[in-house]
């Protein structure tokens, strides 16, 4: 699951203020040395963090009115998280100081935005039969990364002419995380990589090494070395399509894309701000004029 915003504890805490922001003097700590009023705590939250929560907030809100997640979809997200941390659960809530509860609203906001900014991804049946197959598999490559195609060609040429591929990341790899390691990358599956990298890798042959290969990241030189069928059952493909069409459709998410949707949402949806200081948050730039060129 891909959550994109929601900041859950400060949310709530502002949250809970709102109503007291008009001058409440209540203490919310006491102290021998003077006490701390719930107004006081509300401007302070409210400088330092207000225009980004009160964006989450509202956000939230109406994607809960367009959108919807029910409670089943929202256990079985949790139970894929309990199975992947396994018996360090509580222990883990524990140390990001939050509980179950805040848990399950942050998973029922994720699934909100996810599916909120992949409603208009479209997904091929040809995708999840390709998706399944390529999961029974585990690839070990390495990799030179460049930005520069010319570059990229030469580096190509040079690895498929025998030249040592270690030494070539090790010259001109710009992937740091190891370039020094021979570019090699640790053993990885389908949907772990950029899709243009994972279509390539998995059409290679043993031994093989690539073209160039263009991504968001650059050009890549792939060397693929082993690739490794598992005896694991992996089921019937009808059992896996709606999980195997959200999980391609959530590697498709593009950022500046998701911004847009949710910014579509938002302008139209009438919001009216009754604190003074966010009351232009949510209404639209205003368009510079466009200058008209003198006349000759």
């Amino acid at each position: 699951m891909k959550k994109l915003i929601i900041s859950g504890t400060l949310a709530i805490g502002l949250l809970g203020l709102t109503a007291c922001g008009g001058g409440d003097s209540k203490a919310v700590v006491e102290t021998s040395a003077g006490d701390i009023t719930k107004e006081e705590f509300y401007e302070e939250l409210k400088d330092k963090h207000g225009e980004e929560v009160l964006t989450e907030l509202v956000t939230m809100t109406v994607l809960n009115d367009k959108y919807e997640v029910d409670e089943k979809q929202v256990d079985a997200e949790l139970e894929n998280i309990k199975e992947q941390v396994g018996e360090d659960f509580e222990q883990t809530l524990a140390a990001q100081n939050i509980t179950e509860d805040d848990l399950r609203k942050d998973i029922k906001n994720g699934l909100l935005q996810e599916a909120a900014i992949t409603e208009d991804i479209e997904v091929t049946d040809e995708e999840i039969e390709t998706y399944f197959e390529r999961q029974k598999y585990q690839i070990e490559a390495q990799h030179i990364l460049v930005t520069d195609e010319d570059l990229a060609k030469k580096v190509a040429k040079e690895a498929k002419d025998g030249k040592d591929f270690d030494k070539l990341a090790e010259k001109y790899s710009t992937d740091e995380q190891n370039a020094k390691d021979g570019g090699n990358l640790p053993p990885f599956g389908v949907g772990e990589m950029a899709p243009e990298f994972e279509n390539a890798v998995f059409e290679m042959k043993e031994g093989k090494i690539s073209d160039p290969v263009q991504s968001d990241f650059g050009f890549h030189i792939i060397k693929l070395n082993k690739k490794t069928e598992s005896d694991e059952d992996f089921g019937k493909l009808e059992d896996q399509k709606d999980e195997i069409r959200r999980e391609i459709a959530s590697n498709k998410i593009d950022q500046t894309a998701a911004m847009e949707k949710l910014s579509k949402l938002m302008d139209e949806t009438d919001i009216k701000v009754k604190i003074k200081e966010f009351e232009g948050l949510f209404e639209a730039p205003e368009e510079a004029p466009v200058e008209e060129a003198p006349a000759e």
